[in-house]
């Protein structure tokens, strides 16, 4: 009598995941289509075969003057590649301190660390603006870069992965046979925690691959920009010059470092978020 209900919420369960799944599928599957086919076509209509214009396009957004997409790539690789790093390193570098030691402030420390969290960034954007154009660092990489020191989300994610899968006796161990902080920290804490800085990882680059609104307020010279201003810059072109077939080529190729990036530290993501989601 049992066994029925159960299948039957099994093939429900197998249902519902893949109808998510053909959702998720269909819109990259429209994207990838009309990236192959001309503005013409794309205005006559959907069509599940792909056309005959994927060089033209290709073509049109390489060699586009006003639009530096080669140097786009190579920003935002910069940006998020370097966010990537410093976010997972740093963050996970706070909540070791956090976790490892006991002071006075520490829980104080970390309520601090979590209102910080939930401030929007457009709150503080003018501000930042503000501080940025009296470092003369207006129009450069380094304001998109540096604030990636302090990520509170993947700092949180961190220090929940720490209680569940450090045990502090590790530490204590090798600080009893001569090892210094920084030298446990990156031969015995980062190892244990391979699994939660791929995910992080994937999350900060992403986020920072896709990020528009900073950069559009820091950036100011076209060759400075990164990809998303561009996608927005074409998008918002002369109707009469607009280009659909240019627009998703360009979002297309914008959606391939992501996919490498996603395929290259995948094997970590289900491992990393189960294990940082239990609790002793």
């Amino acid at each position: 009598m049992d066994k029925k209900p159960s299948h039957a919420r099994t093939v429900i369960a197998y249902i519902v995941l893949i109808i998510l799944t053909f959702l998720c599928l269909f819109f990259f599957y429209i994207l990838v289509i009309n990236c192959t086919r001309s503005h013409q076509q794309i205005q006559a209509g959907f069509s599940f075969l792909p056309g005959s214009s994927f060089s033209k396009n290709f073509n049109s957004v390489i060699h586009d003057a006003k639009l530096p997409v080669l140097s786009g790539i190579k920003n935002s690789l910069i940006v998020s590649s370097c966010c990537a790093v410093l976010a997972t390193y740093f963050s996970a570098l706070t909540a070791y301190g956090l976790y490892a030691y006991d002071f006075k402030l520490k829980k104080p420390a970390f309520i601090f660390i979590m209102l910080i969290l939930v401030m929007p960034t457009q709150v503080s954007a003018m501000g930042f603006i503000n501080v940025i154009t009296k470092m003369g660092m207006i129009n450069t990489l380094y304001p998109l870069i540096l604030p990636s020191v302090a990520a509170p989300a993947v700092f949180y994610f961190m220090y929940s992965y720490m209680q569940s899968s450090l045990p502090l006796e590790l530490v204590e161990a090798a600080r009893i046979d001569g090892s210094s902080e920084f030298h446990t920290f990156n031969r015995v804490v980062l190892p244990i925690m391979k699994p939660a800085l791929a995910v992080q990882a994937i999350f900060a680059f992403v986020q920072n691959w896709n990020n528009y609104f900073i950069p559009a307020l820091v950036l100011q010279e076209n060759s400075k920009r990164t990809l998303p201003i561009l996608i927005a810059m074409l998008r918002s072109a002369d109707f009469l010059k607009f280009d659909m077939g240019k627009v998703y080529m360009l979002i297309t190729i914008a959606i391939v470092p992501i996919i490498i990036v996603y395929i290259a530290l995948s094997r970590y993501i289900v491992a990393g978020v189960a294990l940082g989601g239990v609790k002793e």
